[in-house]
């Protein structure tokens, strides 16, 4: 028997239909299927990231300090006295933001270093890390953005303020440069800043100390993007830490805290946004950034910045040589 015309437009509707529900079915599977078991995977050890700290002294580590969020969370800094000056004017104050994975501690070198040259200097330890909150975690996007706020409000400075950040905490400070709060710092100093993973600046895997659950950070993002935030404490990147650093720093990040310690995904629009002062300094011979693009990189999006490149420096030598941190130290004063 065949159909009759007026049935025919019926018929097609219902196989559009039942197309169109096994393609969101698998859509669905696929999702849950990235989610579940598409995280990042364990690497090994970064040997030039763990092991420059063995030889760090810590002993004149200031006593950690607190101060409360809104939320309710006790958070953690360290603050450094500026060395005696001859004027009377308030010290200007960098608000110091630790790497991926670390903690306030591991920027003392560097402080130690602006606190002689005259900076009052205020090491955080940022939500995730170190004594501030549970390591890997934040509660939303957005959130590390309000503790820095909180901060500047729960522990005021008289004078002018830089918010100093060193990679993952340099890509930050470059979120916090083109945002709406960007005008309570003046100054934003960029210390071999993560910018993008696809950024020119990027090398593969950040030249091999973190791995992505690529897929796990797609599905989240289109769940996130329908209003489906329930799985954002699962994590999506893996850091290349030793048994010994594993202990004591964030050995892992949720989707929240990924997605939120870093520039915004359109970081040319973070670039063109900034309108306070900016300089980048970085180590010649970093491994994880190619250090070298930075200028064309901010010059292509709209603000040309200066760059500083030391010589002979890798990555985590821009923190802790002694020519790299005074070469940083130059660059607050500029």
């Amino acid at each position: 028997m065949i159909p009759s015309p007026a049935l025919r437009p019926r018929r097609i509707v219902t196989m559009l239909i039942s197309v169109l529900a096994i393609a969101v079915s698998g859509v669905i599977v696929g999702c849950a299927a990235a989610v579940a078991w598409g995280g990042p995977k364990d690497i090994p050890p970064l040997a030039s990231i763990n092991n420059p700290f063995r030889d760090v002294d810590y002993s004149k580590v200031p006593k950690v300090q607190r101060y409360t969020a809104r939320d309710g969370t006790s958070l953690a800094w360290y603050g450094y006295t500026p060395a005696p000056s001859a004027t009377t004017a308030p010290a200007r104050r960098v608000v110091l933001v630790h790497g991926s994975s670390a903690r306030g501690q591991s920027m003392h070198v560097l402080a130690q270093a602006l606190a002689a040259e005259g900076f009052a200097v205020a090491a955080l330890d940022m939500r995730g890390h170190g004594e501030s909150g549970v390591r890997g975690q934040a509660a939303y996007v957005g959130q590390m953005e309000d503790d820095v706020e909180d901060f500047l409000r729960a522990v005021p400075h008289t004078g002018p303020q830089t918010l100093m950040g060193f990679s993952a905490g340099g890509g930050f400070a470059l979120r916090f440069a083109g945002d709406a709060r960007q005008d309570l710092f003046d100054r934003y100093v960029l210390l071999s800043p993560f910018v993008h993973h696809n950024a020119p600046t990027s090398r593969p895997d950040s030249g091999g100390w973190a791995s992505v659950g690529l897929p796990r950070i797609v599905a989240l993002t289109v769940l996130n993007q329908i209003g489906i935030s329930r799985w954002n404490d699962l994590p999506v990147l893996r850091f290349a830490l030793n048994d010994v650093a594993r202990s004591l720093l964030t050995p892992s990040y949720s989707y929240t805290v990924a997605t939120n310690f870093r520039p915004h995904n359109d970081y040319q629009n973070d670039i063109r946004n900034a309108r306070g002062t900016i300089c980048i300094v970085a180590g010649q011979d970093d491994e994880l950034f190619y250090a070298d693009r930075f200028t064309d990189l901010f010059s292509q999006a709209g603000k040309p910045v200066p760059v500083t490149l030391v010589p002979g420096v890798n990555h985590m030598g821009l923190t802790l040589d002694d020519v790299a941190v005074q070469a940083v130290a130059q660059a607050c004063k500029a």
